[in-house]
């Protein structure tokens, strides 16, 4: 309980820049996207990609260039687009945002719309992004149930990954295999909208350098790309910048926020809805049930029967939400299948029903429609429901 108090003291509080009289909470920075963990994550949910001026800093930028076969970061930027920075520091750009809407209509004649993001990067710092510069938007996920999901044996997560589609129903998930840091080995990834980090301690990490510009014995090296010399010339004489305390202390925190419980489970349209998100295969990715392991750190988090929701695999979505951008085993039209539980909250906990890895979707019909690539079945059985049973899908959705 201590631990958990004091992470979520650790998450909520604001950094700045060296020196300061704050010790131990200075070294933001150079450049940076947030000041905190909690201003992205409000209230430990998910962030909003877009405001009333556009794009909201929960809203970040993964940056690389093609290197051959391969990508690397950019030369003049790094991994990720940092929009601003502490005195004496130009911030690496500014991101504006205007949609493109496209309607459609279903089988029985009711009409959607569907709202297409598209981004322009101006105020650069350096060189303005060309064609080999690959963008990808990630928007900040909620936070519930992290430690229950890292808990998950791994054999349970690759017994369902079918790379190939041999068993010839059009859905081939497949684990992201990635560097685990602490142990120097390659794990099964797990968090990221790409599966990208084994762990939480290694994803708290890199959102501590990537985000804040915070340096931990995990990654000691500040993200100052060489042609950026005021960055260089401004870092802090302390490393590093987050200790090993802190980090362990957040990433206790972030292991052990509870999942809210299911609502709405006696009524009617849940049960329909439920059978009807059976009929449209969706627990092809969005696998219901789990048990945990008996090997956590956290003796609470094992043996647990959980409802996430979700493969944890990679899965090909399809050209329209692909960002073009690899991401270790995963490739540019992949994507992590995301729990569903608690997205019903969301309206709630943070005041917005954005959905998918750019929070293009205002509700979870919306995020449906854009299903494609291996979802594609999916999405066409939805749509030929009848009007209330679509109703009663979503319904199902936003109650788990």
């Amino acid at each position: 309980k201590r631990f958990f108090g004091v992470g979520n003291s650790l998450f909520k509080q604001a950094w700045v820049e060296f020196p300061s009289t704050t010790e131990g909470r200075d070294g933001l920075g150079p450049t940076f996207n947030a000041v905190s963990c909690a201003a992205c994550h409000i209230n430990d949910g998910r962030g909003q990609a877009y405001d009333k001026d556009g794009v909201n800093l929960s809203l970040l930028f993964r940056i690389s260039v093609r290197d051959g076969e391969e990508v690397a970061p950019h030369p003049e930027y790094g991994s990720q687009i940092q929009p601003l920075a502490i005195g004496g520091v130009l911030g690496e750009a500014k991101v504006q945002v205007t949609f493109e809407y496209l309607k459609g209509t279903y089988p029985d004649g009711t009409s959607y719309e569907l709202r297409k993001p598209q981004f322009v990067f101006d105020q650069m710092k350096h060189q303005v992004l060309d064609e080999n510069t690959l963008v990808s938007p990630r928007v900040a996920p909620h936070l519930v149930g992290l430690g229950l999901i890292e808990a998950i044996p791994e054999e349970q997560l690759i017994a369902q990954a079918d790379r190939f589609d041999r068993d010839g129903d059009g859905i081939s998930g497949k684990p992201n295999w990635v560097h685990d840091i602490e142990s120097g080995t390659i794990k099964l990834g797990l968090f990221g909208w790409k599966a990208g980090q084994p762990s939480l301690k290694q994803q708290n990490a890199e959102a501590f350098l990537g985000d804040m510009g915070l340096t931990s014995s995990l990654l000691p090296e500040q993200n100052c790309p060489s042609p950026q010399k005021d960055c260089l010339s401004a870092l802090a004489d302390v490393e590093p910048e987050v200790t090993d305390r802190v980090l362990d202390r957040v990433t206790v925190y972030t292991q052990i926020i509870a999942v809210p419980k299911v609502r709405n489970y006696e009524t009617k349209d849940f049960n329909q809805g439920r059978a009807l998100f059976m009929k449209a295969r969706c627990q092809s990715c969005h696998t219901p049930r789990f048990v945990t392991g008996n090997t956590h750190s956290i003796p609470a988090l094992r043996n647990q029967e959980i409802h996430p929701y979700s493969d944890f695999l990679l899965h090909d979505m399809g050209d329209g939400l692909a960002d073009n951008r690899p991401d270790a085993k995963a490739d540019g039209a992949e994507w992590k299948t995301p729990p569903l539980w608690s997205i019903g909250l969301f309206k709630t906990v943070n005041g917005h029903t954005n959905l998918l890895h750019d929070g293009r979707a205002r509700n979870v019909e919306e995020a449906i429609l854009w299903h494609g690539g291996e979802a594609k079945a999916s999405k066409e059985t939805f749509m030929n429901f009848k009007k209330q049973q679509r109703q009663q899908l979503v319904y199902f959705i936003n109650s788990i």
